[in-house]
């Protein structure tokens, strides 16, 4: 697997609009981010410009207004998220995040049915959906 730039918790609220919504033009990104941040437009300009010094994003030029679109899938950033967290928090080892979600009582029996489910289309050599 090809190693991806890491991106921060901010840079992160900015792709996921991006992944959504590309291509996608500065002010919209400005109107989509959430207002629980309270950024400012320099700010989302800021962290634009970082996203794109990484080579995660690139953008086009329409007249004075730039959009903007994802280099990367958001599928490939995840799946190279998910294996650090594995291996920082749990050795690599699977079963022990799997222990860990099952002993929280935050999950619903929908959440349980559809691990469950998952898990068995593994193990009947299909793929996960």
């Amino acid at each position: 697997m090809e190693k991806l730039p890491q991106i921060s918790a901010a840079e992160y609220e900015i792709m996921k609009i991006i992944w959504e919504s590309s291509p996608i033009s500065t002010n919209d990104v400005c109107e989509r981010v959430p207002e629980a941040h309270q950024w400012s437009s320099k700010t989302v300009h800021t962290l634009l410009s970082r996203l794109t010094a990484k080579q995660v994003i690139a953008y086009e030029q329409r007249g004075r207004m730039y959009y903007y679109y994802p280099l990367i899938s958001q599928e490939s950033y995840l799946c190279q998220e998910n294996h650090l967290f594995l291996n920082r928090f749990y050795n690599g080892q699977a079963s022990a995040l799997l222990s860990s979600l099952l002993s929280g009582s935050e999950l619903s029996d929908d959440d349980l049915e559809e691990m469950h489910r998952l898990i068995d289309s593994k193990l009947g050599g299909g793929e996960m959906l």
